[in-house]
């Protein structure tokens, strides 16, 4: 098998932006026409989530078509609806006789307080993330400050003047004939590492400007949780193995220990940390392969939208460090 570099080279799975640079909001849609497993896993604490009952194993759904990832906070909600609306005009979904309904789940983060509070993802940005993702098809999946990662930063725990811009990153892992790759909007409270040197990339910045610790920084009293309920990261994991919805459930357990790898703390109260996953059933795997290889994907994910994210807002990005 050829070497894949996005997740848009996976046969079957399209992927989009749609992108308001200047008030540091978006949204990024995976979309998957012809249907995929499904799961979700959500460790976070204040989760803005749509459609991930139906994800559950019992459950008896049992493909997804899409899954969006927005900035807007519980605002952003909203583009899941033009996602579903895009995916029915082009008659994609479950026929159910009078039309087609497309299964979309997803997730938003806190960009509020990044770029214009008032602009937020909406049913047109959905629908244009779609027909990004569908007429573009082929095309590498952009990177950094866009889509869902435009208003994205990290490291707030000395407050926002301390802190990282991050972004959207993306990474694609193979192990013979199978295939898994990542997306994930890093708009976390903490610091984001390399997972595999455990060398920080971005984060809470020391009074100097110099990358300090988060985790050493709250153990010594010297940082405060943010503002409740404003950071969040939030990643869709796509494997070309044939799963059953159990099975791509504990793909996505596995893959939720990604954050633990790359950021530090992760999990908080004040993070809506959530993992889909989305199986497309080319390939016969072992789940524990197709585990570590998804939780690789998603860990190198995170470390590349603190990587690719340029400054902005007023705030810096790894690239502009010293």
């Amino acid at each position: 098998m050829p070497d894949i570099t996005s997740i848009t080279q996976i046969p079957g799975v399209f992927a989009g932006h749609a992108t308001h640079a200047e008030a540091g909001t978006g949204c990024t849609v995976v979309v998957f026409p012809e249907g995929a497993t499904g799961a979700v896993d959500v460790r976070g604490g204040a989760p803005a989530t749509r459609e991930t009952d139906l994800l559950r194993p019992e459950e008896t759904v049992e493909v997804l078509h899409a899954v969006i990832l927005a900035g807007g906070s519980a605002f952003g909600l909203a583009a899941s609806c033009g996602v579903a609306e895009e995916l029915e005009r082009r008659g994609c979904g479950l026929d159910v006789g009078v039309t087609r309904i497309p299964i979309v789940s997803g997730a938003c983060l806190f960009d509020l307080a990044c770029g214009d509070a008032h602009v937020r993802p909406t049913l047109a940005d959905g629908r244009a993330a779609v027909s990004a993702a569908l007429d573009g098809a082929g095309a590498p999946l952009a990177r950094g400050n866009v889509g869902a990662g435009c208003g994205c930063t990290v490291g707030k725990l000395a407050g926002p003047e301390r802190a990282m811009k991050s972004g959207l990153g993306e990474d694609v892992e193979q192990a013979g004939s199978l295939v898994c790759g990542a997306v994930a909007a890093v708009n976390a409270c903490g610091d984001v590492l390399d997972p595999d040197t455990g060398a920080r990339i971005a984060g809470m910045r020391t009074a100097e400007g110099a990358l300090g610790s988060s985790v050493e920084a709250l153990l010594g009293a010297r940082a405060q949780m943010p503002l409740a309920r404003t950071n969040t990261t939030i990643s869709c994991v796509i494997a070309n193995a044939r799963l059953t919805k159990a099975q791509a459930t504990k793909v996505a357990q596995m893959s939720a220990d990604a954050y633990a790898h790359a950021i530090s703390p992760t999990h908080t109260t004040n993070d809506g940390d959530t993992v889909f996953v989305m199986a497309t059933g080319e390939v016969e795997a072992a789940l524990d392969v197709v585990g570590a290889l998804a939780t690789r994907a998603l860990g190198r994910a995170i470390a590349d939208a603190a990587r690719s994210a340029e400054g902005a807002f007023g705030l810096p990005a790894a690239r502009d460090l010293v």
